[in-house]
């Protein structure tokens, strides 16, 4: 299994043209938050915001088996960590620009966006989302029914 930081590496060298930085401290922050037995599925690098010139907000974004993990790791001290299960998942909206894309997750609480994402990299990205939550979804909805 590979680590949290070699799946955003192996992205990034995939989609050079996406905009992110210091992805090794950002990567140490997901794995703090790992549960035992929590699997990594896929990864990608964004920048957290609607903004294509705030370069400066990079986020790593993890699929795991049971969730999607969002982490940044401040500059001089502390971190941002978020977690969205499948439970709060709403619906995914991709926007192609010229030369970046962007993704929006809209949860029950708020709506995330990650920008300045290479435009060939969507196309992943959405069906990696999409079959994970449908598939989730699903089971979630089966053991509300009990």
């Amino acid at each position: 299994m590979k680590s949290v930081y070699e799946n955003l590496k192996e992205f990034k060298k995939n989609f050079p043209s996406t905009i992110a930085w210091r992805i090794k401290k950002h990567a140490q922050v997901i794995e703090k938050h790992l549960n035992p037995g929590e699997e990594v599925k896929f990864g990608f690098v964004a920048q957290k915001g609607y903004s294509s010139i705030d370069i400066f907000s990079t986020f790593a974004v993890v699929l795991t088996d049971r969730r999607i993990l969002l982490a940044q790791k401040k500059l001089i001290f502390g971190y941002t960590f978020l977690a969205i299960t499948p439970d709060m998942f709403n619906d995914l909206t991709v926007k192609a620009g010229i030369i970046w894309g962007s993704v929006h997750i809209d949860t029950v609480k708020e709506t995330v966006v990650l920008s300045n994402i290479a435009k060939n990299a969507l196309d992943d990205i959405e069906t990696q989302i999409t079959e994970y939550m449908m598939n989730e979804k699903k089971k979630y909805v089966n053991t509300q029914d009990r």
